[in-house]
């Protein structure tokens, strides 16, 4: 599958806008891509009590698991604080806890595209970001 990554890091952009950061101020969305082509948006949701905030990444994964999406190809990952102006945005990198649901539902050549600009990003495969990965395959049966 050809992935059209300008398309997919402007839609993360766009998720970006909706994030809920009363506390951080720091806003991040994600656009996740499925083997089938279809893409699941997600942003961050912050909880004053902290601990039930959720990432972006999880939101887009959550969003699709919950439709019975299981084949992913890519996840495109914006963030920054509220306010930034486009080309002034870090590259903002998943989580741990993001990068190991990634690895629940993703072989290790699914792409984490970290973007500053739909033209200015780089791509990453989930083996890199999360080498070593404890997944299903680690368990006792």
């Amino acid at each position: 599958m050809e992935i059209n990554y300008d398309s997919l890091i402007r839609q993360a952009f766009d998720a970006r806008e909706k994030a809920y950061v009363p506390y951080s101020g720091f806003m991040v969305g994600a656009a996740l891509l499925t083997r089938e082509g279809k893409v699941y948006t997600g942003c961050n949701i912050e909880n004053a009590a902290y601990t039930p905030t959720n990432c972006a990444e999880r939101t887009a994964f959550f969003k699709a698991v919950s439709e019975g999406e299981r084949g992913f190809a890519a996840i495109a990952v914006v963030g920054g604080m509220k306010g930034t102006a486009e080309g002034g945005f870090p590259y903002t990198f998943p989580c741990g806890v993001c990068r190991q649901v990634m690895a629940e539902f993703c072989g290790e050549d699914f792409v984490i595209a970290v973007a500053k600009s739909p033209a200015d990003y780089k791509l990453f495969m989930l083996k890199d970001l999360l080498p070593e990965a404890f997944g299903p395959g680690d368990l006792a049966k």
